[in-house]
């Protein structure tokens, strides 16, 4: 095994136990809360530990430097796993993310920028104007002639806000080769499956035709991560879509891809045991 391959080995279990561990925390802040959207947490945290500990130039002791990239929340009710992330990362002690939807905590049910909490970019609750609240931020690095980029994660549900679609074009018709979307591709949203609520399908088809270089993974598997997020940094001349299938709820088998689980919190004893699925056996609530 050569030298590059160790390194990208040592660094692929790295980020599994990051996005394990980001799984654990999102299970004991919603219990500790009693409410919170957990299906959606769950699943993005691949893609979370992969953006924060690989992906994104960032400095938790500095989070207003001017260079950093940008990360926009679109899809604000998955606020635990960008709040564990944070925490993790060094933002913010990870003891505080058992105040999440307590009353006076910086851990709201949506992230809120006016609550103090190192680390936010943006304030979000209603759906759909992540992308183009990150478009302005693109064009804005591009005028202003700075390297940092634009990272924003979507909801698949949310792809049915036409006012993601104006942005998308706006995108494309700026040449923002410096931005990057996630759409979080789990086929699921609280009323049921996308398909039956409003058809996305032929999904990868609609951002190729409105100009977007689109890449399809794995959403939780490291590696094509890692892989997809390397090809998209070396886009040039148009905006990035990564469509990244997931499974809502992964890590806990039994609750994968279940609607119920899209906005509710598990109790003391399910969440230990779905921590106990996720760590093979050994408790650590």
């Amino acid at each position: 095994m050569s030298q590059q391959d160790r390194c990208r080995l040592t660094d692929s279990r790295h980020l599994k136990d990051r996005a394990k561990n980001i799984r654990i925390d999102i299970i004991k802040s919603l219990a500790s809360a009693g409410s919170g959207h957990l299906g959606g947490s769950l699943g993005l945290a691949d893609v979370f530990s992969v953006l924060y500990f690989r992906v994104m130039n960032h400095k938790p002791d500095d989070p207003k430097w001017v260079d950093r990239d940008r990360l926009i929340l679109s899809i604000g009710h998955v606020a635990p796993v960008l709040y564990t992330t944070l925490a993790h990362a060094g933002y913010f002690p990870v003891e505080e993310l058992l105040t999440l939807r307590k009353l006076g905590s910086r851990l709201q049910g949506h992230p809120g920028v006016d609550h103090g909490l190192p680390g936010l970019e943006l304030s979000a609750g209603s759906l759909g104007q992540g992308l183009s609240v990150a478009v302005g931020m693109a064009i804005s690095a591009k005028f202003s002639k700075r390297k940092n980029r634009v990272f924003t994660i979507l909801g698949d549900g949310e792809l049915q806000e036409g006012s993601v679609w104006e942005a998308a074009m706006s995108a494309s018709h700026y040449k923002l080769d410096n931005l990057i979307a996630v759409v979080d591709r789990n086929f699921v949203q609280i009323d049921g499956t996308t398909e039956d609520v409003m058809a996305l399908e032929p999904l990868a088809d609609k951002w190729r035709s409105f100009g977007w270089n689109t890449l399809l993974c794995n959403g939780n598997d490291i590696d094509e991560l890692c892989s997809v997020f390397d090809e998209a940094l070396m886009s040039e001349g148009k905006p990035t879509v990564i469509l990244a299938n997931t499974k809502m709820g992964c890590g806990v088998p039994e609750i994968e891809n279940d609607n119920g689980w899209h906005g509710k919190a598990p109790d003391q004893n399910q969440a230990e045991h779905f921590i106990r699925e996720i760590t093979g056996g050994y408790n650590e609530l």
